[in-house]
């Protein structure tokens, strides 16, 4: 019953996707057989109107009909511009986040809930909501101070229902993933659904305010040295599972750049800070603000850069910190031979690849930049370009790599909204500079050899236990060999159960089919 059900929400989103035009905003290139023809059949189904709007406002209209887990959709899918393009992925990425608001009686229940007191043990007024989003809304709250005063705070309230309505829509698109699994294999390099899984893993971590506070508290924690950049601190007594109550934070909106300018602060200056706090982030920590659009940060009066809402973050590993320095000299060096080594290095290109072609592949990413004025180059779209050549040498979809990619596309682009003659390669040189020389000059042979060392340190402690576990398996090999290999009854359900399932999509799809007929006329009657 629960396919059956899930078969139908799968079908309405396709109609009101296509009637509102957002099928039809996506790009149709390296589109062939059935998926060009849904594309047509889509266009032709799109509203009248909807050849009027732009890409944000056709998605917020099919949002609005489907409701907050659709809006937690397309804010994903900006993360993944490969499958999308890039122009979309970046409009979906400054969409507003906006629902209608529920009532405060309902935030201080759950509040309370999950807090395990009444509002007012922690709070000494709680205001009307100011924002509100998919998941959650935010209130202006006060709090009592130990010298009697009172202290502004904000209070982020997850929204009642969500978690029941997110799972629902889940069973959705995980049904969407398996469909064009199997039915597209074309599309099963862009692993559609491990897509769907992360979306459910992004989800459940977002449900759980805790873990945003977490977070908050990381790039604190991050960037405490650092001049110009901070996020709001987080208090911890007055947060669980369904409440974050950080400091309030007084500022102007980056997207408002006439009362910026009106208040004294030096645009270009900030162009400046905003590109350089993201990559020392990004480099330095692993560890980024992956939703920096301009709703999200804010200028204080002192000129820094806060930004709010850490529901989505990112994090690369040093490997995948070393690729991006790498790649990036090697197109500054015009050294595209060394810019191949490194994706064969990291194993993203497959090893049967010849490595010379691959080079001169990335020779036509990286010359045209060289006739381009500095400020007009974007390493955003650089990657972009960069990535759409590797697919033509199988290189499997990056997920991490690509956050970081529509991370820095939309930072560029608040740059440049700030200065539109602002220099990416010139503001970035000083942390991409200092990383390399920290990373991969001399410095990095004598942290490596530490590295090692301790390695080897944790190998030898090890060795016991990989000798015991060695002559176990040897035991276990030589029985195998004596007396067969046997599968336990939990395997064997294990495999029937894989082969029903099987044999149940195939029914599901024929189902899924026939419903979207019935649908569509019960519609249009």
């Amino acid at each position: 019953m629960s396919s059956f059900l899930a078969g139908l929400r799968l079908i309405k989103a396709g109609w009101v996707f296509a009637r509102e035009g957002v099928v039809a905003a996506m790009p149709r290139e390296g589109l062939s057989g059935p998926a060009l023809t849904a594309h047509k059949i889509a266009t032709k189904m799109s509203r009248r109107r909807a050849g009027r709007l732009n890409n944000v406002e056709r998605m917020n209209n099919a949002i609005t009909r489907l409701g907050p887990s659709y809006a937690k959709l397309g804010q994903f899918l900006a993360t993944r511009p490969d499958i999308i393009g890039l122009d979309l992925a970046v409009d979906l990425a400054t969409l507003q986040d906006q629902m209608k608001q529920f009532p405060t009686a309902q935030s201080i229940a759950r509040l309370e809930d999950s807090l395990g007191a009444k509002w007012d043990t922690f709070f000494t007024q709680i205001e009307e909501p100011v924002a509100a989003a998919s998941i959650a809304q935010v209130h202006p709250a006060y709090v009592r101070m130990p010298d009697g005063s009172e202290k502004k705070v904000a209070v982020k309230v997850i929204r009642p229902g969500v978690r029941q309505r997110f799972q629902k829509d889940l069973d959705t698109f995980f049904m969407f993933a398996n469909l064009q699994e199997k039915y597209f294999p074309a599309t099963r390099r862009l692993r559609p659904t491990a897509i769907a899984q992360t979306l459910a893993q992004s989800t459940r971590i977002e449900m759980d305010l805790r873990l945003e506070a977490a977070a908050l508290s990381e790039i604190a924690e991050n960037t405490k040295d650092d001049t110009d950049f901070r996020v709001p601190k987080v208090d911890w007594v007055r947060t669980g599972r369904n409440v974050l109550t950080m400091e309030w934070v007084d500022g102007i909106k980056m997207s408002d750049t006439a009362a910026l300018m009106k208040a004294g602060h030096d645009l270009n200056i900030l162009a400046v800070n905003v590109i350089q706090s993201f990559l020392r982030h990004a480099m330095r920590d692993g560890f980024f603000h992956a939703d920096m659009h301009p709703g999200n940060l804010f200028v204080d009066a002192k000129g820094d850069i806060v930004a709010v809402d850490m529901g989505i973050a990112g994090r690369i590993g040093m490997k995948e910190r070393r690729f991006l320095a790498e790649i990036l000299f090697g197109f500054i060096q015009r050294d595209y031979r060394r810019v191949a080594e490194v994706h064969f290095e990291a194993g993203y290109v497959p090893p049967h690849h010849d490595i010379d072609a691959f080079a001169q592949a990335i020779r036509a990413v990286g010359e045209p930049i060289h006739d381009q004025p500095a400020e007009t180059i974007s390493m955003g779209n650089l990657l972009t370009l960069l990535f759409d050549v590797t697919e033509i040498f199988d290189m499997q979809t990056r997920p991490e790599l690509l956050l970081l990619q529509k991370t820095m596309v939309v930072v560029e682009g608040n740059a440049r909204m700030l200065d539109p003659q602002f220099n990416m390669w010139k503001a970035a040189e000083p942390v991409v500079g200092d990383w390399v020389r920290q990373n991969l000059g001399p410095a990095a042979v004598v942290n490596d050899a530490r590295n090692g060392i301790k390695a080897g340190l944790r190998l030898m402690k090890a060795m016991p236990e990989l000798a015991n576990r060695t002559e176990q398996l040897a035991h276990e090999v030589g029985a195998m060999a004596e007396n067969g290999m046997k599968l336990d009854p939990a395997t064997v359900k294990a495999i029937g159960k894989a082969e029903a399932k099987e044999s149940r999509w195939g029914r599901r799809a024929l189902w899924v089919i026939a419903l979207s007929a019935l649908y569509i006329a019960w519609t249009l009657t």
